[in-house]
């Protein structure tokens, strides 16, 4: 039997704050904070699926915490409690409008230029001679910016600079705190027999600081190879085996669909939901060494009031 799934909600608190609904996260915001509160939502080529997965938001919620409590010593973050599973609160900062996106393997967006004949990625020189998935010399850090249709769009250090999206002091900062984080994710990783492959970080500013904000490390923003015998498939010329949320884009293309226009999403079985949370629970387990527990989801909105009562983000209607 399919468990319970955290579609959406809509809370109103005292004193009232401002809903914001992402492709995952419904997002309450009260001047410098917000209560994030992590759905069941899923989300494939810009669309999000019409059934919900359970488990997935307390999932997603419960990895960002683990990295985020595991990188403070490396650079602030915005997180502050995480009153429920699927609830996390912090401070709001403002989005600073640049993804620094890391690459340590040749993967992904960064291949497909790579095989139509490009050597530059994001002002960034690549190496001559490389096949897919083969590590770069060093991880290279290629920016996306949004465009104002909404899509992410390669940007160089220098454009960056140069149209004074931020001060070349604020980017040498996102570029210091990258590569440090990549780093230690790299190395909690390999703890786990994964190797992560790319990721991406974004940042905010409050009082002049700079925060690491959103979710890092999640299946959903990064992507992780097995250690274990990648060598070996290197050699082989063979595909890597793959840790992350590759295998829902698969379904939906197998069923003729990449989110384009004319294309209708197919409808998720019992069966497809039900191992989507299988693969996000082993995801969980593998990337932290920790056993999954699920919380109650008999009731998720009303279990999520009682963990935030007597808070000052505490629910009023029903």
């Amino acid at each position: 039997m399919i468990s319970a799934a955290l579609r959406e909600t809509n809370f109103t608190f005292s004193p009232p704050a401002e809903l914001y609904r992402g492709k995952v996260r419904d997002v309450y915001r009260r001047g410098d904070r917000l209560l994030m509160v992590a759905s069941d939502r899923i989300s494939s080529f810009d669309h999000v699926l019409p059934r919900a997965i359970p488990h997935k938001g307390q999932i997603l919620n419960q990895i960002a915490a683990h990295f985020l409590h595991a990188t403070r010593d490396i650079c602030p973050n915005w997180l502050n409690a995480n009153p429920d599973a699927n609830v996390a609160i912090g401070k709001a900062c403002a989005p600073i409008p640049v993804e620094m996106v890391i690459r340590g393997y040749l993967v992904g967006h960064a291949w497909r230029e790579y095989r139509g004949g490009r050597r530059t990625l994001c002002g960034v020189p690549l190496p001559e001679g490389m096949h897919e998935a083969d590590a770069f010399p060093e991880p290279i850090i290629t920016p996306a910016t949004k465009a104002e249709e909404g899509h992410d769009e390669d940007i160089s250090r220098e454009d960056i600079i140069a149209r004074g999206i931020i001060s070349e002091h604020i980017y040498a900062q996102l570029e210091d705190y990258t590569r440090r984080l990549f780093a230690r994710g790299t190395a909690m990783a390999a703890e786990r027999g994964l190797l992560l492959v790319d990721t991406k970080y974004e940042f905010g500013l409050l009082d002049g600081t700079v925060y690491l904000i959103d979710e890092i490390h999640t299946p959903d923003s990064s992507r992780y190879f097995y250690a274990e015998g990648y060598a070996e498939r290197q050699q082989r010329g063979e595909h890597q085996r793959q840790l992350s949320k590759e295998f829902v884009r698969e379904w939906l293309m197998a069923h003729d669909f990449q989110g384009l226009e004319g294309q209708t999403m197919p409808e998720m079985p019992d069966a497809f939901v039900d191992s989507v949370t299988q693969r996000y629970t082993e995801l969980f387990e593998m990337i932290t060494g920790k056993a999954f527990v699920p919380a109650d989801s008999s009731d998720i909105e009303g279990r999520i009031r009682r963990s935030l009562r007597g808070t000052d983000w505490e629910v009023t209607n029903r």
